[in-house]
Formats: C-alpha cells, structure tokens, sequence
C-alpha cells in the first residue's frame, strides 16, 4: 500500500492497479488541488476543499464515489461509512468516518471529525485499526490535545496525522507531538510511504507525518 498526501485531508492510498482517493480537494476550493484517476473516491464532507470527485477522473478511471454513511463493496475493497459530526467551516455538518479493509490491513479515516464520541458499533472494532487518519487542528475538527487522546485510545498501528496545514490550524502539529512527548525534528515529513501489513504489525501508535 502507497500513501501520498496532496494537501489537507486529501490522500491518495494505492495498492496493485487500485487507487483511492479520500477527500479530493474541489476546483471550487481555495486550496491547491490535484489532479489524478482513482477507482473509488470517500468524501467525508461536503465542503469544497474536501468533496472534490471530479479532480480524480482521469483518462479510463472514473472513480466510484462514496459521500456518506453505509456498507460498500468496490473492486475487493470493503468499506463501511459511519455518521459523526463536524464543524468545519463553522456550522454543524454531517461528516462520515470511513473503516476500509484491503490487502489484509484495516484503515480508519476520520475525516474533519470534531468529536471523540463516534458511533457505538465503530467503537467495536476500534481496536483492530492498521492506520488511523485523524483530524488535528482547531478550527472545526478535533484539537491536538483531543486528537492525540482519541488516537492513543484507539490504539493502531500507525497515525497520520493530517488537517494540521488548514486556515487557522498554526502550530497544531507540534502541539499534538507534543502530546506524544515527541517534537516535529523527531518526525521528519515525508511525501509518501510504502506499508506492507508484516511490517506494521509489531508497531504501536507510530506516527507518520506527511509534507503540507
């Protein structure tokens, strides 16, 4: 599995001749956006800088588009929407966490979720998540010291932090290493990385941090 991050909460997840894309900036966001094909695309909000489906069709790839709650099946990816809440933006939304199995690893994306409270039956298998993508920032999603607690409780293998680069999100990242007891020279920022599920395996709560 490849991960590469194109901005905000907008990653791009590849396995074999398979892509994802989860939160693909719009053309009608203020943010940079990416242009690229997907086979599925997870939109968690509908917000511009986060709903962008049409930035990732491209050539013969025309993504199957997922916009909220349910249970989905698309070309042996498994995935299953769950209803939480934003505030992104500053008004209430609905924003949807997405479980995604794949290639025997199990990815939680939160999405601009702004609540440690999730849903009952995401709860029950919370603790058997390989890479957790968590919000953190301030403004309508959850805040460092709210995120990192959420992701400790969780406890996966592996954290990606994102979100952090945002309009009124300064200095979110280090304050969330620091939750860690870790700081950002620790954590040196990477464009992309490669995970293979033995590799992950023995891991507890890694942090991964990506460039903005």
């Amino acid at each position: 599995m490849i991960i590469s991050h194109n901005g905000v909460e907008s990653f791009k997840v590849s396995f074999g001749d398979t892509t994802l894309a989860f939160n693909p900036v719009s053309k009608n966001s203020k943010l940079k956006t990416v242009k690229y094909g997907a086979d599925v695309a997870l939109i968690t909000l509908e917000h511009p800088d986060m709903n962008g489906a049409e930035q990732v069709t491209l050539g013969e790839k025309e993504p199957f588009v997922i916009r909220g709650p349910g249970e989905y099946e698309v070309r042996d990816v498994l995935i299953k929407g769950y209803q939480t809440k934003s505030e992104y933006g500053g008004k209430e939304l609905i924003n949807t966490a997405y479980l995604v199995t794949f290639e025997k690893m199990l990815i939680l994306f939160l999405g601009a979720v702004n609540t440690t409270d999730l849903p009952k039956d995401l709860k029950e298998v919370m603790d058997k998540i390989d890479v957790l993508f968590i919000p953190v920032g301030d403004e309508g999603v959850l805040s460092p010291k709210k995120a990192h607690e959420l992701a400790v409780s969780i406890g996966p293998h592996i954290i990606i932090p994102m979100h952090y680069e945002g309009v009124g999100t300064k200095d979110a990242l280090k304050q969330f290493l620091k939750e860690e007891g870790a700081d950002t020279d620790n954590h040196k920022p990477v464009n992309k990385v490669t995970l293979k599920s033995k590799d992950i395996e023995n891991k507890e709560n890694e942090i991964i941090v990506f460039s903005a």
